[in-house]
């Protein structure tokens, strides 16, 4: 049977690169430690691991300028307008999914994440549990001010936890109804699209390597140098 042009212009093409499936997974990993560690009382080990996320996500966000087509902010940020007519147009059975990368409205949801989690990990900086650990820039503010941003700290959690359950679901709304598997291409970084969509060889990682380190250098550097 010959093919279609549509079946004939669909193959498995790059999507997500090494850093970025990385950055994804440790950033999981990391973010259930946190919860493990923070609800468990291994308060020194919190704070450790809650720097090494600010190092994580200040990579994400260089990466996010320097990573392959589909890891980058311009790729996947949209305007409102686009995200509604995405939303609206979710559960119509006439609308294929087609999209590699971020959706429009995933853009955004990837966003909140970062910002939340950046939030959650400097205020993290400034807490105290009023016994025997203190963040290691706690010494720099008031108590009230370390009070607030301790409320903070606890408010971003919350709401990050709400974030990334949306995210779930929204995993499984995808899997499930749309047909379309967004996990897998986390995995393998490839995902079925058109061949003229894939991500090219953008995102090396070596370039990755060297801004992780830097990264590194300048969360624990510059916190060893303020406290």
């Amino acid at each position: 049977m010959p093919q279609t042009a549509s079946s004939a212009s669909t193959t498995r093409i790059r999507v997500w690169d090494l850093p970025t499936r990385l950055f994804h997974w440790l950033l999981v990993i990391l973010i259930a430690l946190l919860v493990a560690t923070g609800l468990g009382g291994r308060l020194d080990l919190h704070m450790l691991l809650g720097q090494a996320v600010l190092a994580l996500v200040l990579f994400r966000v260089l990466w996010g300028f320097a990573g392959n087509r589909y890891a980058r902010f311009a790729s996947f940020v949209a305007g409102p307008g686009a995200v509604l007519r995405y939303l609206a147009g979710l559960l119509r059975p006439d609308q294929k999914p087609g999209e590699v990368g971020h959706n429009p409205a995933g853009g955004w949801s990837v966003l909140l994440m970062l910002a939340l989690v950046l939030v959650q990990a400097t205020t993290g900086l400034f807490t105290s549990d009023d016994i025997v650990v203190d963040g290691p820039l706690y010494p720099l503010v008031s108590s009230s001010i370390a009070a607030q941003l301790s409320t903070i700290h606890r408010t971003a959690f919350i709401l990050l936890l709400a974030v990334i359950g949306l995210h779930v679901a929204a995993s499984l709304f995808y899997l499930t109804v749309r047909k379309q598997n967004l996990i897998g291409p986390m995995v393998t970084g490839r995902a079925e699209g058109r061949a003229e969509a894939d991500a090219g060889n953008g995102g090396h990682p070596l370039l990755a390597l060297a801004l992780l380190l830097l990264s590194g250098a300048v969360v624990f550097g510059g916190i060893a140098i303020l406290s």
